[in-house]
């Protein structure tokens, strides 16, 4: 087979295939390089370069069966017997997502142990399955955003064939899957970018980012662009949600986005099944759902975290830190309206103003996911407490209904819908003590300074604190837990039999709310959705 790797400044470059070294070639232009070796799927191989005699993985690598510092295995993607030739896709527009950790989801913690729970999600009424990174990062578990190998399936959750499993169960039990993945930074432990050519390109604040701009970048886009179509294609998921996509530094007159954008409508036309882009951006700017053709960067939707911060002051009174605007008479109505509470208006978190507003006329609701809770808003809480450890049931049935009943895309986070009493809180589990203690020290520092004693922050390195964090599946077993999961399934029952609970039009949708903003009315065609605060009440009532 060949071997190829791209390293545009080295004067040589080998390839190391089970621990026998070869001489690789340079192509006349671009940087690439290249070797025919004898080796097939399973071979062990990996790169020396220049007059440095340690082996380094493969940046593109598919299989990391030893971890990210080890050789790379060779990956057949062709081996793998798929079941879902008659899968026709899954559209996000009326969709439910349902987010999940593939490490905490089960005891197991595996993608197989992950495909025992699917037809809970499916008795839920859930249509796409939201999946946490599942790149290969450095140590056992982790929550998958510090990943260095993009192209490779983290191997404890079962590795590139595990994957695999999962989206053929999920297709079988006709659930669309949508990855999280990261372009914006690379983990603290294994990224070996930077040796190879320019990749990097400064700093963030989780990491190095990678040079979308400068010189060298179009390989480098290249890079992020053909990750997102392996995916795609050899996984067969439906859809990719982008981290955090406002640290993308990217000064380009076609930035990566919209790159990614065009590629991913030409592959969806190809495949003949519908593929998705979900951002998360914290730039409240609505040119990012805004399709190409009308000078967007054409992402399908994104992660509204105003909605969220809006629901989550009305239910829980929190006012700290980025909750206080949210506080405002009001906020909850106007964000409702318009998926940005931030519409060029001042935020005092930011001493700026903030945003630019979504025209509803012409920008759908299910542009934009709603939720009450999310990986984020729970995990970097000090002590990772979800919702339901401060609300009462009725409440818990005021922030569904919002989010169930409205017309943006909902989602849930993963034990959400019984109201998990597990918390879910921040864990890694990186080898080297020196790392290790840096994240340590570092959290807790970081919530200090927002008010929480030190050590009443988990230590995140702490074993206990990942398995705390798992799922407790016995808890349906109790009533109170049965209620909520009950609560969940009827409200998304309603929004499947009644197109109208489903609508994503924002023209038409019509908002009241009381002065005191103790109660709230959702106009969904010939229904009236009424959340009564200060009651912990939901009505849902038809004109017929």
């Amino acid at each position: 087979m060949t071997f190829t790797v791209w390293c545009p400044d080295l004067e040589r470059v080998r390839v190391q295939v089970d621990g026998v070294e070869h001489d690789m070639a340079p192509a006349e232009h671009g940087g690439w390089w290249s070797a025919d070796v004898d080796a097939s799927h399973g071979t062990d191989y990996a790169f020396v370069l220049g007059d440095d005699e340690t082996p380094l993985p493969d940046p593109r690598s598919a299989w990391q069966p030893q971890g990210v510092h080890a050789a790379s295995r060779v990956y057949d993607h062709n081996a793998f017997a798929w079941t879902d030739q008659s899968w026709a896709g899954r559209e996000l527009a009326r969709s439910v997502v349902y987010e999940l950790h593939i490490g905490t989801f089960t005891p197991g913690g595996t993608f197989d142990a992950a495909v025992e729970r699917l037809d809970h999600l499916v008795d839920l009424g859930i249509d796409l399955v939201e999946v946490l990174p599942v790149n290969s990062f450095d140590g056992p578990h982790g929550w998958g955003y510090d990943g260095v190998l993009w192209g490779a399936v983290h191997e404890p959750y079962g590795g590139p064939d595990g994957f695999k499993r999962f989206v053929d169960a999920c297709h079988a039990r006709g659930l669309g899957v949508v990855l999280d993945v990261v372009y914006n930074h690379l983990g603290p432990s294994g990224a070996y970018l930077d040796r190879f050519g320019p990749y990097f390109a400064g700093q963030n604040d989780w990491g190095p980012g990678l040079n979308l701009d400068g010189p060298g970048s179009d390989e480098v886009r290249r890079y992020v662009l053909d990750n997102a179509r392996t995916w795609f294609e050899h996984f067969h998921v439906d859809g990719l949600r982008l981290d955090a996509v406002h640290a993308l530094a990217d000064k380009r007159a076609l930035p990566i986005l919209e790159e990614l954008s065009a590629e991913t409508s030409a592959l969806s036309e190809t495949l003949g099944r519908p593929l998705t882009l979900i951002a998360e951006s914290d730039l409240n700017d609505p040119r990012t759902v805004t399709p190409r053709s009308e000078h967007g960067l054409g992402m399908d939707a994104q992660w509204s975290d105003d909605l969220h911060h809006a629901i989550h002051v009305r239910l829980t009174g929190e006012t700290d830190g980025y909750y206080a605007d949210f506080a405002a008479p009001g906020a909850l109505a106007k964000t409702l309206r318009g998926a940005f509470f931030h519409d060029g208006s001042w935020s005092s978190f930011r001493e700026r103003s903030h945003g630019r507003p979504v025209d509803v006329a012409s920008v759908p609701g299910s542009a934009f996911l709603a939720y009450v809770q999310n990986h984020d808003q729970i995990g970097n809480r000090a002590t990772g407490d979800r919702i339901s450890a401060s609300v009462s049931p009725g409440l818990i049935a005021c922030g569904a209904a919002i989010v169930l009943l409205g017309p943006y895309t909902p989602m849930l986070f993963m034990g959400e819908e019984w109201a998990a009493s597990t918390p879910w809180q921040f864990f890694a589990s990186f080898p080297d003590p020196e790392l290790a203690d840096a994240v340590r020290n570092g959290r807790r520092k970081e919530f200090g300074r927002h008010g929480w004693g030190e050590s009443e922050v988990p230590d995140p390195m702490d074993e206990a604190t990942f398995r705390r964090s798992k799922l407790d599946w016995s808890e349906l077993k109790h009533p109170d837990h049965v209620n909520i999961l009950e609560l969940h399934k009827s409200l998304i029952a309603l929004r499947r039999e009644f197109p109208e609970l489903s609508d994503p039009s924002l023209a038409d949708f019509r908002v009241e709310v009381a002065d005191d903003d103790s109660w709230i009315v959702m106009h969904r065609g010939r229904f009236q959705v009424r959340v009564d605060f200060a009651e912990g009440a939901i009505d849902v009532t038809s004109a017929d």
